[in-house]
């Protein structure tokens, strides 16, 4: 996998998965709950292939053939058509393994991949850890070129640095529109090799779904992924996760949620988050008090796992290994009582860029737009807009006016262009008819 830009780590690494069980006893699953998920995987299916039933479980064609055996000697699986090679058979249940199939529906009605066990899991999310001694560590070159279009001042990109080297939970705080939040999520850039990751996990005869495809992006395409038959398939290679949780957050989401289409236990986002990038934005506006969330997770920082609940049932100890970044817009001191700010290795303040800063940034906005930026039209938003009107450079303003130009244009029927009208107009309407001078109006006031 070739590195992404920006990543310039130490040293190349690709975990490797585990390798393929080759007997059910192998898989580290009782018998019972293997032979389960073969029989509810071909209810309902009528003849179906070996290659296609090990698949669908992504077990290896050893571990199926040897459930497969037992089943038919109990008569309750039967070889339904036969072709050339011994793998080219396929299966059906009887009427026995008809009524078995209801019975183990009854019980549970997860159908899909074979899930790992809780033992296995927690081994790997320890392996993979960022915080462990052979772990990758971000370099200075590597943190420049990832933060070099945010105009971030050198002293607070060490600051980042040092934060992000400890691996210690960090919090950036400053006012609305500073980029703390896209600052906070471009950390995850930084570390984009592959984590082995578990479709899901058994849990106390539960089962517990950890793969999102949505948070679990796979590095490698899936015919490289078919090519891993060496490697356990009930594991995905994915790249670390970035999960980013704002002022939704309740508490319920913290716990573990039923499926009742499926049968199985959701992972909460944060337990999604393992061995990659968790950020909670807005700290201090969520549904749940700011402090009991960070109490929880910072002291499941601390131990390794978390202890999440059942909706009505009981509490499984999960690993937790991630890492945190808080941001806010409000003081700290204002949403954490003192021993939680204690706990938060790093509090960085994040506040309106400096004037070379600002016009960088905008400059580059402008490119990824593909508007030609007019440097008098840049002089008029600095000078007679952000410093008469006393608004301080924000980094969330460009990209936001730049928005509003291509929204007139695109009205108006003509290609957007950053010159001192069109900017007068975008201002006008963000913060007011008033709030912009009127540009026919500067030649006398200068």
């Amino acid at each position: 996998m070739p590195a992404a830009p920006g990543n310039a780590l130490e040293a190349d690494h690709a975990p490797v998965l585990p390798r393929q069980p080759r007997s059910v006893r192998d898989t580290g699953l009782e018998p019972r709950f293997v032979t389960g998920l073969v029989v509810k995987t071909m209810y309902g299916s009528g003849k179906m292939a070996l290659s296609v039933l090990t698949g669908r479980l992504r077990l290896s064609i050893s571990v199926v053939r040897e459930v497969l055996q037992g089943l038919v000697a109990e008569q309750q699986v039967e070889v339904a058509w036969c072709g050339d090679s011994d793998i080219d058979v396929h299966y059906q249940l009887t009427a026995f393994g008809q009524r078995a199939a209801t019975e183990y529906l009854a019980e549970s009605r997860y159908v899909g991949p074979a899930p790992v066990t809780l033992d296995a899991y927690r081994a790997m999310v320890e392996q993979q850890s960022l915080r462990q001694p052979g772990a990758l560590r971000v370099t200075p070159a590597a943190l420049r070129a990832v933060l070099a279009d945010e105009g971030v001042e050198p002293a607070v990109r060490d600051l980042i640095g040092a934060a992000l080297h400890s691996h210690r939970p960090l919090m950036l705080y400053g006012p609305s529109g500073s980029g703390k939040t896209t600052l906070a999520c471009k950390f995850a850039r930084l570390h984009q090799d592959p984590i082995a990751l578990p479709y899901a996990v058994l849990v106390n005869h539960e089962i517990v779904q950890i793969y999102d495809p949505r948070l679990h992006p796979a590095p490698l395409p899936p015919r490289a992924m078919e090519e891993r038959r060496s490697c356990d398939a009930r594991w995905a290679l994915c790249q670390r996760p970035l999960v980013h949780v704002g002022a939704e957050l309740a508490r319920d989401m913290l716990e573990l949620r039923l499926d009742t289409a499926s049968g199985v236990l959701r992972a909460p986002p944060h337990l999604l988050a393992n061995n990659g990038l968790l950020v909670l934005d807005d700290v201090g506006r969520q549904r749940v008090p700011a402090g009991e969330v960070l109490h929880r997770w910072l002291g499941a920082l601390e131990t390794g796992e978390d202890h999440v609940a059942v909706p009505g049932g009981a509490t499984h100890a999960l690993p937790f290994d991630v890492s945190l970044v808080l941001a806010t817009s409000l003081a700290p001191e204002s949403v954490l009582d003192e021993s939680c700010l204690r706990r938060i290795g790093y509090r960085i303040p994040v506040g309106p860029l400096s004037e070379s800063g600002y016009r960088a940034l905008l400059r580059r906005q402008c490119r990824l737009c593909g508007i030609e930026p007019d440097e008098g039209a840049m002089d008029y938003l600095v000078n007679d807009l952000h410093r008469r009107t006393r608004r301080p450079l924000l980094a969330a303003w460009p990209h936001e006016l730049l928005w509003r130009i291509a929204d007139f244009a695109g009205f108006a029927g003509h290609a957007p262009r950053f010159d001192v009208d069109s900017v007068a107009q975008a201002w006008s309407s963000l913060f007011g008819a008033k709030a912009a001078p009127d540009p026919s109006n500067l030649g006398e006031a200068r």
